[in-house]
């Protein structure tokens, strides 16, 4: 989980995309709107965060609307709190992050 998950927001555009998903959910042609990159682009941007389970999509008509899966990302950041040693000392989540 943790290897697609920091891989997922290694692109700077994904980071992007997480960063207004956090302020709510936000349907593709917004999405699309908010960046510089053709639609294919932000189209396998998408792909790479929903396959790291960062993002869902619901279907809504014919619009496709997008949340940010705030557990994962939670999960993540413990995760690498855990490899800092800023943790709580939970052992459980060091052996996760590893």
């Amino acid at each position: 989980m943790a290897i697609k998950v920091f891989s997922a927001l290694g692109h700077p555009l994904r980071r992007q995309v997480m960063a207004l998903l956090r302020k709510g959910p936000k349907t593709s042609g917004e999405l699309a709107e908010a960046f510089d990159a053709s639609w294919p682009t932000v189209s396998r941007h998408l792909n790479v965060l929903k396959e790291a389970d960062l993002i869902t999509a619901e279907r809504k008509g014919t619009s496709i609307i997008y949340r940010a899966n705030t557990s994962v990302l939670e999960d993540a950041a413990a995760a690498l709190l855990a490899l800092t040693g800023k943790d709580n000392g939970d052992d459980e989540m060091k052996e996760a992050a590893e």
